[in-house]
């Protein structure tokens, strides 16, 4: 199955996208973003299945919540950035 690591600015910010998504029926994991996306600092995202990342964003995007970034997880276990 494909995944998306939706990028958050704090740990703060994660557990409310994941909140807003549970609440929209939308499975979400929260977890530390891999060093290799993260930047600077540390940051969290939120894991959600590919099927449903169209609604997650349609959701996020209602309550106030934008992404920063977005990253597929390749089947190599490598992210890569989505551009939206």
């Amino acid at each position: 199955m494909v995944y998306y690591l939706i990028v958050c600015r704090s740990l703060t910010y994660a557990q409310r996208t994941a909140a807003a998504l549970e609440r929209a029926g939308i499975t979400a994991y929260i977890l530390r973003s891999p060093r290799i996306i993260a930047g600077e600092g540390c940051s969290h995202s939120v894991k959600v299945s590919e099927r449903n990342l169209a609604r997650a964003l349609l959701v996020l995007e209602r309550v106030g919540l934008s992404p920063r970034r977005i990253y597929i997880i390749s089947g190599d276990g490598g992210y890569k950035e989505v551009l939206l």
